[in-house]
């Protein structure tokens, strides 16, 4: 299947903020709900202690995505975890109900961060689920050389593949935005009204959806943005799918080889 880089309506600037909100929100509950992301905790794990300091710096957050769930599971390992929530549209709802329910562990940035110039005062682990898709592939190559001139471990994990698997469920959501909106909080009229009076929301879930899935890099076409990076020689890189239940994550992970806080270009 052919990349195709179509536009997803959370990524429009013009798009209105309340229905973004709702979609990312969607996005949290499932993957909460559904603990899609266990299956990359132990590469998680390993990517917090390479950063030396049990932060994870968070890029192109959403909603909060599935970490109240993978918080659960880190913290067993580490236990002094503290999570950044960041992101170019940040909602901030959502960011501070996850807060609420851990505020020792989460922490949210308020103003836009961009995922290819992270502010040098964010020092972690950074992490992105579900939205290196987002970016096309000059702007996905800046965000890990981004970490690369920072000497910041970085990890990527999509939920979906760009296959004829992946696309059966994203044909689907509709039906899933319909069973999992009344489970949604805080409870909202306007996701209500958007849901069943005007299916607004069932329809742009399908769409960023099934965009989603042809928008995702390969394991192939990580591997050569990888090899095309400036002093990416200085990182080890693995690029796979993990392996367990429930879901099969695709990741790409890179570990500075020093500790070094930056290092220069040459």
């Amino acid at each position: 299947m052919k990349r195709i880089h179509a536009f997803e309506f959370e990524d429009l600037s013009w798009f209105p903020k309340s229905l973004r909100n709702y979609i990312t929100d969607f996005l949290q509950f499932g993957a909460n709900a559904f603990d899609i992301y266990k299956s990359v905790v132990p590469i998680i794990n390993k990517g917090i202690k390479s950063a030396g300091n049990d932060t994870i710096i968070d890029i192109a957050s959403g909603g909060g995505g599935g970490w109240l769930k993978l918080t659960e599971h880190i913290r067993k390992e580490h236990s002094d975890l503290k999570v950044v929530l960041t992101d170019f549209y940040p909602n901030l709802e959502a960011f501070n109900s996850t807060e609420s329910k851990m505020p020792h562990v989460f922490e949210c940035i308020e103003h836009p961060v961009n995922a290819m110039n992270v502010p040098a005062e964010l020092k972690g682990f950074r992490t992105m689920f579900l939205s290196l898709h987002h970016f096309k592939p000059k702007d996905a190559k800046a965000i890990l050389q981004n970490a690369v001139d920072t000497n910041q471990p970085i990890g990527i994990f999509e939920a979906q593949q760009r296959d004829i698997k992946s696309m059966i469920p994203m044909l689907l959501s509709p039906i899933s935005v319909l069973l999992m909106t009344p489970f949604i909080r805080p409870f909202k009229l306007g996701r209500l009204l958007f849901t069943y009076i005007i299916p607004i929301l069932p329809l742009l879930v399908l769409w960023d959806g099934v965009i989603s899935v042809i928008r995702t890099y390969t394991t192939k076409e990580l591997n050569q943005m990888i090899s095309e990076l400036d002093q990416g020689d200085l990182f080890d890189w693995k690029v796979g799918l993990s392996k367990g239940k429930p879901s099969q994550i695709l990741y790409l992970i890179g570990i500075p080889k020093t500790k070094s806080s930056s290092h220069p270009k040459t």
